[in-house]
């Protein structure tokens, strides 16, 4: 579900993924790359649209490139296939923030600032307010917030992996629906490819 042709104008014009850019470079062996060349590339190395993928989770951009199905364009035995394919589509983009790894996640920065915070206060209060004789207590508040951190970030992996293979299966799933309906000529996916991001690139 995702458009190469798009993929490709987008790793070539847009500054978000000179580094993609870079790599496509790397892997073709020379300096000026065609459209053509970025699609070829990203067809026998599958690791350079990952690494598009992931550009586009990390700055909450979708990798979801079809629009829903008008249903009133497809017979009324399809129609429920398409209601099918139309909310899939608005699951898979509400979740797939979620495929990301979760080492890599805004969540786990969050804890780890807040940790380090809550470190920097540990030490203000021993040090500079003088109170030496409530150290233990202190330092039995920034264990409890240790703790706490460490319970949280386990409870948001569990909901990364269980989105994640939610995902997937919805991932397959669409995809199966939409060769059926393809293969019936309800629909020709070309037509529902989303030609460039609404987003504000940087």
């Amino acid at each position: 579900m995702i458009h190469l042709e798009r993929v490709a104008r987008e790793i070539k014009t847009i500054g978000l993924y000179d580094l993609v850019y870079q790599d496509v470079e790397k892997a073709l062996g020379k300096k000026h790359i065609e459209l053509i060349d970025i699609e070829h590339c990203l067809q026998t190395h599958p690791e350079i649209l990952e690494a598009y993928k992931q550009t586009n989770l990390e700055y909450n951009i979708s990798n979801i490139h079809i629009k829903p199905i008008d249903e009133a364009l497809v017979d009324t035995e399809d129609k429920k296939d398409v209601r099918r394919v139309n909310t899939n589509l608005a699951t898979l983009q509400e979740i797939e923030k979620y495929t990301i790894d979760f080492e890599q996640s805004s969540i786990l920065v969050i804890i780890m600032s807040i940790e380090f915070f809550v470190l920097f206060s540990v030490q203000y209060f021993i040090v500079l307010l003088n109170l030496k004789e409530w150290q233990w207590e202190i330092y039995g508040v920034f264990g409890l917030s240790v703790l706490w951190a460490w319970l949280y970030a386990k409870k948001e992996r569990k909901k990364f992996e269980h989105h994640a293979c939610m995902y997937a299966k919805l991932y397959e799933e669409t995809l199966q629906l939409l060769d059926a309906l393809e293969s019936k000529g309800c629909i020709e996916r070309k037509n529902l490819m989303i030609q460039e991001s609404s987003e504000d690139h940087i």
